[in-house]
């Protein structure tokens, strides 16, 4: 029996084999936590953002819930 060479005959194939993208597997959606945060990016205006900051720290639940209660009375 005749061993196979350990390298490639053609180092352009194994260059190429190397290189060759590799199969992604599906991404897998999974449902969102309730009462988890998301990072978003918001503009809003300057004004607005002094506002909510003027009073310390704690400025992005504050808007969090100013915007809760409003989601909530349009119900």
């Amino acid at each position: 029996m005749a061993n196979p060479p350990r390298r490639s005959v053609n180092p352009m194939d194994a260059a190429e084999a190397l290189f060759k993208p590799a199969k992604k597997k599906p991404a897998v959606e999974r449902p969102a936590l309730p009462n988890t945060k998301e990072l978003v990016s918001l503009k809003i205006d300057s004004d607005v953002l002094a506002f909510f900051q003027g009073d310390g720290p704690g400025w992005q639940d504050r808007i969090n819930d100013i915007l809760r209660a409003a989601m909530k009375n349009r119900l």
